[in-house]
């Protein structure tokens, strides 16, 4: 934990550098700039610089939210012209071309995203990401801000990396350190952990897959709901009869499962909601916790409760589980 400490603290010394160089970044030599709100920026004064994202924050600085919710620095970016960006894709392992279109006021699109230019300079960027619905862009933003330094600038000026610079602030630390305080003093005020917890099969005759997000254009590269909402399809051999739960628990830090809720709509019976719940549960407390051990979630390495989405199929005659068995009785 006190290297944690450390590494907070000197990631967090080098960010306000970078903060502070990118509010003076206006009266510096070099600024890159337009001609007010009406005129399209231009990137030439950039083009061919690499930048890498070192930190993504809400404009309260944190870069956790109270549902555990992480904003990451993912973006390494070039500008190739003023109508072409060279970005990263984490699927392909390599930089590749996307267009790029302007609006006016330092807005632009590029790689499905709406941005706005806040400061930029040959050193750093800050750039705000924009809310986009429709056909029409929020152009006040969703107060999330991407800083961006040059690898030069890290390199050369800095004498660091991404990894470090990318590190959580200990603002961070401090704020995910309260949440972790309340939701193991009550478990029912689990929040995401960023290290999901981990179901282990104990026995032959169950087996738990869970369910994973890819990165893809469509989803921007996001696969953050792999840990904001951990899905599990579980299948159990000779059960007591063939049954088929969907159901949430809570998992608290020392692994302990307890039952939330069924994730089925009873709107139009709630006759069976208590039926249903009851043997939910009952097949937690029973099967669950016999052939499965939890090791809990955690956040910035600390432990805390957390909450998991359960898919349980159990076959009375069925020969041994395996993976592709599982895939085919997803719904």
């Amino acid at each position: 934990m006190l290297i944690q400490q450390k590494n907070n603290k000197t990631s967090g010394i080098i960010l306000l550098l970078v903060i502070t160089t990118l509010s003076a970044g206006c009266k510096r030599k070099g600024i890159v700039s337009h001609n007010g709100p009406k005129d399209l920026i231009s990137f030439k004064p950039i083009q061919g610089i690499t930048y890498t994202e070192v930190a993504r924050r809400m404009k309260n600085g944190l870069s956790f939210n109270e549902y555990g919710y992480q904003l990451e620095p993912q973006w390494k970016m070039s500008f190739i012209s003023d109508d072409s960006t060279r970005i990263y894709s984490p699927i392909k392992k390599q930089l590749i071309n996307f267009p790029l279109s302007r609006g006016y006021d330092s807005i632009f699109n590029t790689a499905r995203t709406w941005l706005k230019v806040k400061k930029m300079n040959k050193d750093s960027m800050l750039i705000e990401i924009l809310k986009f619905q429709g056909d029409s862009i929020e152009t006040t933003g969703a107060k999330v801000y991407m800083i961006l330094l040059a690898d030069n600038y890290i390199k050369n000026a800095l004498h660091s990396d991404s990894v470090i610079l990318r590190r959580p602030s200990s603002r961070d630390t401090a704020f995910v350190r309260g949440l972790v305080e309340k939701a193991n003093s009550d478990y029912t005020k689990a929040f995401a952990a960023r290290q999901p917890l981990q179901l282990i099969s104990l026995s032959p005759l169950a087996t738990a897959v869970q369910r994973k997000v890819s990165p893809t254009m469509q989803n921007n590269f996001d696969t953050s709901d792999n840990y904001l909402d951990p899905t599990f399809d579980i299948i159990i051999n000779k059960t007591y009869k063939n049954f088929y739960y969907s159901f949430s628990i809570y998992v608290d830090n020392r692994g302990e499962m307890h039952y939330r809720r069924a994730l089925i709509d009873f709107s139009l019976s709630h006759d069976f909601e208590k039926p249903y719940n009851r043997i939910a549960e009952g097949i937690m407390k029973s099967y669950l916790k016999l052939y499965f051990k939890t090791i809990p979630g955690s956040t910035l390495g600390m432990p805390h409760s957390s909450i998991i989405s359960l898919h349980v199929r159990g076959l009375a005659s069925a020969p041994n589980p395996t993976k592709d068995t599982i895939a085919s009785y997803q719904e």
